[in-house]
């Protein structure tokens, strides 16, 4: 995550241990730390900028309300993504509507992507899309995780409320369900 302090810059736990004794300005250096993540996690899964961008304001919305959710010594990155989920859960059955990461990917993709990518690197790139968004939900959410946010298994396993060794399996099941996926949509026999 980019969310790493500087050296001399409170980590997240100290940071929100002082929102929730009341400095809410705290918050906005969470916000800074954190937003882009979100966003990226949020443009993922749902493919839509601009429910992405009203999802990572109410997560750091409920931060602030349920500050005192918050507990010394909890994972601060773990209980962040547990608000998350719970917000997106609540913002889509609010509008319940199909999610279409055909649209949005790319912008959380390929950010960071060289500009001079040749045309077959970027059908490759649109092939993963589409296969990504055909995956179920819960196993793209899982995808979504571990290989772009970067979290580690057990702090998967703590927000899906599993063990390490079923997040292993999760993972493992939706790379080779997304594997056969990009195989069809590509016209390549899986590996």
């Amino acid at each position: 995550m980019n969310g790493t302090p500087s050296v001399d810059s409170p980590n997240d736990e100290v940071l929100m241990l002082a929102v929730e004794n009341g400095d809410a300005r705290k918050l906005a250096v969470l916000f800074d730390r954190h937003h882009r993540v979100l966003f990226h996690f949020y443009l993922r899964l749902t493919g839509d900028r601009d429910a992405s961008e009203d999802l990572v304001q109410d997560v750091f919305f409920r931060m602030l309300k349920y500050r005192q959710t918050y507990r010394p010594g909890m994972d601060f990155a773990t209980w962040m993504y547990r608000i998350a989920r719970n917000a997106r859960t609540d913002y889509f059955r609010k509008r319940s509507r199909e999610v279409a990461l055909e649209e949005g990917w790319d912008a959380a993709g390929d950010a960071d992507a060289a500009p001079g990518r040749g045309l077959e690197a970027r059908q490759e790139a649109a092939m993963l899309r589409r296969a990504l968004a055909k995956l179920p939900e819960e196993k793209r959410e899982v995808l979504v995780l571990s290989r772009f946010q970067n979290l580690r298994y057990e702090q998967i396993g703590e927000l899906l409320g599993c063990d390490v060794g079923a997040v292993k399996v999760r993972v493992y099941r939706a790379l080779r369900e997304l594997r056969e996926i990009y195989s069809q949509i590509s016209g390549r026999k899986a590996s």
